[in-house]
């Protein structure tokens, strides 16, 4: 960085996230962030990038432009540039290229119940929602396989000072079914009766494998939540997801 600069952390789930300032300057500075950051920038989905060093360890350092912005709340979700945006991502040919090239191939719904298979603790409940799950998995093979950002939370969605959005925070990014990223979006932050609208303005006919698919992958979620919080001993966060597993079987697609 040169004299002068402080580094404080910017805070996130990997520890791995600083403000750098200087003066007046300030920028955000990440150890090992998307090898893909570049695309993401150039594309307009991620603030500036402003250089890439590597260091002698094989680390990665990114600096990006700082923007003075703030997360869209719960009720903003439900809006045209959020479907814009996602849309922009899920059909950009130079993401998904890059991120072949760095051979990552599909997430199969198979690999996604395995692994949670693997995650279960031997909880019979949890493998009974599975094995159901698993029976369903026929008629969620899509064959359209995009870039997905798989953690599509209000609080990654970030308005600067001069209205633009952005998405941040690709680390867990994944080629996949696009339902991977609609089905917490809609479920999370989109009344039901407005589905079919949000859908549209971003850019899909809402057909019935597609509300079969974002159900199926709202089941995953909800899976994915209940073994996240029962591994960190949350369990208010924990019986929140078994109520809304609950929910999401009740609101099957016709």
């Amino acid at each position: 960085m040169g004299e002068g600069w402080r580094l404080r952390p910017a805070g996130g789930a990997t520890g791995e996230a600083y403000v750098a300032e200087q003066g007046k300057q300030k920028i955000f500075v990440k150890r090992n962030s998307s090898p893909f950051l570049a695309v993401l920038s150039a594309e307009g989905i991620v603030p500036k990038l402003l250089w890439t060093k590597r260091l002698e360890n094989g680390d990665v350092i990114t600096a990006q432009q700082w923007i003075s912005g703030r997360e869209l709340t719960v009720e903003e979700m439900n809006q045209d540039r959020t479907a814009g945006l996602l849309a922009k991502i899920h059909r950009s040919n130079e993401l998904l290229a890059m991120f072949k090239r760095m051979g990552n191939t599909p997430l199969y719904p198979e690999e996604i119940v395995q692994k949670l298979e693997r995650q279960n603790d031997s909880d019979t409940d949890i493998k009974r929602h599975l094995d159901h799950i698993r029976t369903l998995m026929p008629s969620v093979q899509e064959e359209t396989y995009v870039v997905c950002h798989a953690d599509v939370h209000h609080n990654n969605w970030i308005e600067d000072d001069q209205g633009s959005l952005f998405l941040i925070d690709w680390d867990g990014a994944q080629v996949a079914d696009p339902a991977l990223d609609l089905a917490p979006l809609l479920y999370g932050y989109v009344p039901k009766e407005h589905w079919a609208d949000w859908l549209d303005r971003y850019g899909a006919e809402p057909s019935n494998s597609l509300r079969h698919r974002i159900w199926w992958y709202r089941l995953i979620q909800c899976l994915e939540n209940i073994l996240w919080f029962r591994s960190v001993g949350q369990e208010a966060e924990e019986l929140e997801w078994q109520y809304q597993l609950e929910k999401a079987w009740a609101s099957a697609p016709d």
